[in-house]
């Protein structure tokens, strides 16, 4: 019976004594204190078995081509992710809702062509944004300005268009100049005349005809309105003043038809 007591303690102790299961890890993966380690995997998706303490996100080299809405689990406590090298082409404005602590975002070598403010809009914490190495003609001041936490900001080897499209992302640099990274290396591409001058050292001086011929959009609009307002107004003005010719005549003729 002794024996049967004491055997029993010392099971007791070895089931006290043995590991918690650890949290569970995304398949091939590599998983260690909230930093997961998904690159090189061939993944067209990001997993979703994913830890809701996960911390540090790798998913660089592998084939997520979309970032479709919501694609990442909610992950509160997530504060770097990378993705670099993916051919990535295209994130949903609803891709990285639930990243609200992210601080750290990469996303360079990919085929990123346009992004909207509205994409960023739920990263409220990012300090730290790479756009470089990807196929980015234009991009909307918007988008930068829905970060504000935003302090290191890379935008090189892009494919830049230096023409008057250009001048709000310009303007929006050359007042945040301590925010850009590898200045030198943020070249224009188009036109030809200034494939690899700096974006950076254009002045005023360069979008002088830019900001005399384009027109805001409150232009256009006004344009759009009046035009079509002056025509009918031009049209009843007419007939107005076609009627009371008319009107005229026949009180100017009716005196003779009464003498007759």
């Amino acid at each position: 019976m002794g024996c049967w007591r004491g055997f029993s303690i010392v099971l007791t102790c070895l089931l006290l004594l043995r590991p918690l299961p650890s949290p569970a890890c995304p398949t091939a993966c590599r998983c260690s204190l909230g930093e997961v380690d998904c690159s090189q995997l061939a993944l067209h998706e990001v997993p979703q078995s994913l830890e809701t303490n996960t911390s540090t996100l790798w998913l660089g080299y592998n084939f997520i081509t979309v970032l479709k809405p919501r694609s990442f689990p909610l992950l509160p406590e997530l504060l770097l992710l990378s993705l670099p090298h993916n051919h990535l082409g295209l994130i949903h404005s609803q891709a990285l809702v639930g990243l609200g602590a992210l601080q750290e975002l990469d996303l360079s070598n990919n085929d990123l062509t346009v992004l909207t403010p509205e994409t960023f809009l739920p990263l409220v914490s990012l300090a730290t944004l790479n756009l470089g190495n990807n196929r980015l003609g234009e991009l909307d001041p918007g988008v930068l300005r829905a970060l504000p936490q935003l302090q290191a900001l890379l935008l090189q080897e892009n494919p830049w268009v230096c023409s008057c499209r250009i001048l709000p992302l310009w303007s929006w640099l050359s007042h945040h100049r301590e925010k850009v990274q590898e200045k030198r290396s943020l070249l224009c591409r188009v036109p030809e005349q200034m494939n690899k001058y700096p974006i950076m050292a254009l002045g005023n001086e360069s979008f002088r005809q830019c900001q005399e011929t384009l027109l805001s959009a409150q232009h256009y609009i006004a344009f759009l309105t009046i035009g079509p307002f002056s025509f009918l107004a031009s049209i009843f003005f007419c007939i107005f003043m076609g009627s009371i010719t008319v009107v005229y005549h026949n009180l100017h003729r009716e005196p003779h038809f009464w003498r007759r």
